[in-house]
């Protein structure tokens, strides 16, 4: 049973979205904005919640979030571009009178699959029980399970250099010439491109497939059209390759397995 609960008379729903590169949104049913805490809850009539769908088996519940674009600072360019993806989503109830964060927890969740269509939105929430479902353990294989920077598995123990640089010429959306870098061309190779001006601004970072003599090219396309003018920010990236930690000088940090054999070296007959 809940340790506690909100008081029917007056209770209301709010929901807040906490995604990893992006401010946070937070959204109720009232009829009018709350504050709780350092938050406001944005209303308004562009979105609605489903019901939670719960059953008595072990299988993880789900709800649906439906609304217009550009409500509650939930934005088209934002949503399309992936920056919401995996966001953390926690729906509870509290009175209009005296709302409380977090007073009745209904819900923890992650964004999963969203949809647009006719300037409108609708996201599907998994509960994060779903991560149960999940086969896990650990993959090995010759490249690094590590991420460049990161703190899984005992962390790669490096901090990623960060550049900023201006785009001075366009070949297309994937391609662009930057200025402004003295660095090698191999630091930013398998790193990340972060627009900090122009159209593409706050957008997600993009993946850099090939950097060299300035010119940048993403894995995928730029949302929208990349300008003269624009500064990006260029983070170090690593291709998780056993050569590339000895030249970084961080080889005891490696993720890798390079010498566990293959399947078929495994199935070998033995031979002379």
């Amino acid at each position: 049973m809940k340790a506690h609960v909100a008081d029917y008379q007056y209770k209301i729903y709010c929901l807040r979205i906490e995604p990893s590169s992006a401010p946070m949104v937070c959204i109720t049913d009232y009829v009018r904005d709350l504050v709780i805490g350092a938050n406001t809850y944005k209303s308004g009539s562009g979105y609605q919640f489903s019901g939670v769908d719960h059953d008595s088996s072990m299988s993880p519940g789900s709800f649906d979030l439906e609304g217009v674009l550009d409500v509650a600072g939930i934005d088209r360019d934002a949503l399309a571009s992936g920056i919401y993806d995996d966001a953390r989503i926690f729906l509870f109830a509290t009175t209009w009178h005296t709302p409380i964060a977090d007073e009745e927890p209904i819900a923890k969740a992650l964004l999963g699959k969203t949809e647009i269509k006719d300037g409108r939105y609708k996201c599907e929430a998994m509960m994060l029980i779903d991560a149960l479902n999940q086969k896990v353990g650990q993959t090995y294989g010759a490249s690094c399970k590590k991420t460049f920077g990161g703190t899984e598995f005992a962390g790669c123990k490096k901090v990623p250099v960060i550049r900023t640089a201006t785009v001075v010429s366009i070949t297309d959306r994937y391609t662009f010439t930057v200025t402004g870098l003295v660095d090698p061309d191999a630091l930013f190779i398998a790193g990340a491109a972060k627009f900090t001006s122009g159209p593409n601004a706050a957008l997600k970072a993009q993946r850099i497939k090939t950097y060299a003599a300035g010119v940048v090219t993403l894995h995928d396309a730029a949302y929208y059209a990349v300008q003269v003018g624009d500064t990006v920010q260029l983070t170090e990236g690593c291709q998780q390759r056993q050569e590339d930690c000895i030249a970084k000088g961080n080889i005891l940090n490696f993720g890798g397995f390079s010498f566990v054999p293959t399947s078929h070296q495994a199935a070998k007959w033995g031979s002379q």
